[in-house]
């Protein structure tokens, strides 16, 4: 496979400058760096992104998620340990990522934009497409995920 990043060093640069200002953009919104993660890691996993999956499983659990809250993302909408806000997200994370939008969906996504009022519901949207976008960039260039210890360092 050719790796997209290193095949167009120009529109990867670009694309990481504006997952910057995206990411910027939702902290001052309203959202949590927690609540960004969470967005980010089940859009990885509904895409089969393994290596979003592990970088973003990584730096949510360093944003302060509980492993058990990643343990459990799947079954989120079964699981008690996901409060209001987490679940607007997530919700957000799905829709985004499962098009075409059903009624469910738009349904969900009225529920999260009331939870989490315009801006931060804009801003987990923005999120969404950012996260769906990488992920599609790291599946189609093959990015391989290396082994690492329970500390996150890279096992040689």
């Amino acid at each position: 496979m050719t790796y997209l990043d290193k095949s167009a060093p120009e529109a990867w640069q670009a694309a990481r400058a504006w997952s910057a200002v995206v990411a910027e953009t939702a902290l001052a919104h309203g959202l949590t760096a927690q609540e960004v993660e969470l967005l980010k890691v089940r859009a990885s996993q509904l895409n089969a992104c393994a290596y979003c999956l592990d970088l973003h499983s990584r730096e949510a659990r360093a944003a302060g998620v509980p492993q058990q809250k990643l343990d459990m993302l799947p079954a989120w909408r079964d699981a008690e340990l996901y409060d209001e806000r987490d679940r607007a997200v997530l919700a957000v994370a799905e829709a985004a990522t499962l098009l075409p939008l059903t009624e469910d969906a738009r349904a969900d996504l009225m529920g999260a934009r009331s939870v989490l009022g315009e801006a931060a519901y804009v801003a987990a949207e923005w999120i969404a497409v950012a996260i769906n976008a990488f992920n599609r960039i790291s599946i189609l260039s093959g990015h391989r995920v290396n082994a690492r210890d329970t500390e996150g360092r890279l096992v040689r």
